[in-house]
């Protein structure tokens, strides 16, 4: 099969494999007991967790998540429950993932403030509106860095810098971009991150907190995990994570310029009747979501046995809905319902791409002539 679905998940690096089995077979010891067993798994942990924070800076501390979507949570509701009572409002953005904007909903319930700014055609949050938005009653600030359906960069450095000014703390959902894009972890109080973004297993994700920054528990138990998140770590899930972060800094060069070579020839390879969503030149270059007119995605997905697409987010896929994201930059269901997304990266050769956008691309064409 022709995988071009990178930004629902990536193939995991044989390195990375390799790097957790010794910890599913004879390395099996808890990290927190304290036999030797135990103090080898947790060896494993910490150089994970110093592989993984190392693109974070030395200013705080890696928390081990379940995913992403736990890590999103710890931090907004977290940092919600230890803000001041004058405190009360949370700024977003429409196009943010649904584990951020569905946690912030349900704060709502709990007297929250809510904020969700609108971006314009491109995909890009104005930052006038922002800093307007941005006030004394501010506790959160969180934006993503890069835009998991439309492959957008945000300018997350400018809106952290409007939230410090208010004594707001910042959270950059950095799923898509931890590995891929500069992420200006100085600017961040938080950051959330997924290991099955960056070739690393799924089931692990983790928040960087900067030190200083109060946050109340999610989970309570044993509190292992600094006290902040309660359970037993997997050190095998911890080294292949650690592993392909640490690929992920070794292989930065060689993988954008792959990336970046794929991204050309299939700007080359698709015909002008193709439209990009979201801003072209400001987002990174493993997505291409793309519309055409009159097109039925579901079907065209449905229609491709052997290539692995999507047409979103694959939290929502199967939802019926069309794309919040693509809504929010002003496309009719229409529109939204005739986008597909490919997502290719260290493992895609060009020769693979090129096969797989052919067979997209004839489809297309016979779904348009059969509708004439």
């Amino acid at each position: 099969m022709i995988y071009l679905d990178y930004q629902a998940t990536t193939p995991l690096a044989p390195e990375a494999r390799e790097a957790m089995l010794p910890y599913i077979d004879e390395k099996f010891g808890n990290p927190h007991s304290t036999h030797r067993l135990g103090r080898e798994a947790k060896a494993a942990v910490e150089l994970a967790r110093e592989r993984i924070a190392a693109p974070l800076g030395g200013d705080g501390q890696l928390i081990f998540t379940s995913g992403a979507t736990e890590a999103l949570n710890l931090a907004i509701k977290g940092s919600f429950a230890r803000a001041p009572k004058d405190r009360r409002r949370i700024v977003t953005v429409a196009t943010e993932h649904a584990a951020v904007l569905d946690t912030a909903g349900w704060l709502a319930g709990q007297g929250a403030e809510i904020v969700v700014l609108p971006v314009d055609r491109e995909g890009m949050v104005n930052l006038d509106r922002m800093a307007e938005a941005i006030d004394d009653r501010t506790a959160l600030v969180a934006a993503m860095l890069v835009n998991n359906e439309i492959g957008v960069i945000h300018p997350v450095a400018e809106i952290a810098e409007m939230a410090r000014s208010k004594g707001a703390l910042f959270l950059c959902d950095a799923v898509q971009g931890y590995g891929r894009v500069p992420l200006p972890a100085g600017f961040c109080d938080m950051v959330a991150i997924s290991a099955h973004k960056v070739h690393g297993p799924k089931g692990i994700g983790a928040l960087w907190v900067r030190r200083g920054v109060a946050l109340e528990p999610q989970m309570h138990g044993g509190g292992q995990e600094a006290g902040l998140r309660s359970g037993t770590l997997a050190p095998a899930l911890c080294a292949g994570f650690g592993m392909a972060a640490k690929l992920m800094q070794d292989r930065r060069d060689e993988d954008e310029a792959h990336i970046e070579a794929l991204w050309r020839r299939a700007l080359a390879l698709v015909s002008r009747d193709w439209r990009i969503n979201g801003d072209v030149l400001v987002r990174y270059r493993g997505n291409l979501n793309m519309r055409r007119d009159g097109m039925d995605s579901a079907r065209l997905i449905a229609d491709q046995r052997d290539i692995a697409l999507s047409a979103g987010s694959a939290c929502a896929s199967g939802s019926g809905r069309p794309s919040h994201v693509l809504k929010a930059i002003g496309l009719s269901d229409a529109e939204a319902r005739s986008s597909i997304r490919l997502g290719f990266g260290r493992y895609t050769s060009e020769e693979e791409l090129e096969r797989g956008l052919s067979l997209l691309l004839d489809t297309a064409d016979r779904q348009r002539s059969f509708a004439a």
